[in-house]
């Protein structure tokens, strides 16, 4: 049984695995993060907002300060989803499931 947590991703209860909602690839254990079963792009900034005036402050975001990191689905190539984190930040879990309870609240449905 797969249960919706994201637009694009699932559980499913049965294997505890987390999967790409569009083509149901299985990605990673659900009791562990998700990130980690998808492709990273780790991306400059510039690449994603086009410096507006040709000056130290444009409108951008500072490569030095920031990077933006986009999480896909090795299967079907979804983007899961995106984040800024700073340089050097580590990847971050940002979400935690309570596997047991989630089991037993669909087992009474």
């Amino acid at each position: 049984m797969k249960v919706q947590i994201t637009e694009y991703l699932d559980i499913d209860l049965e294997k505890e695995l987390w999967c790409c909602n569009r083509c149901g690839f299985e990605l990673y254990p659900a009791r562990d993060n998700y990130k980690k079963g998808c492709l990273i792009h780790d991306r400059d900034p510039e690449t994603v907002y086009n410096p507006l005036i040709q000056e130290e402050y444009n409108f951008c975001p500072n490569a030095e300060w920031i990077r933006i990191v986009e999480y896909y689905c090795p299967s079907c190539g979804t983007m899961i989803e995106n984040e800024f984190l700073p340089p050097g930040h580590p990847i971050t879990y940002d979400i935690a499931i309570d596997i047991d309870d989630l089991k037993s609240r669909w087992k009474t449905k």
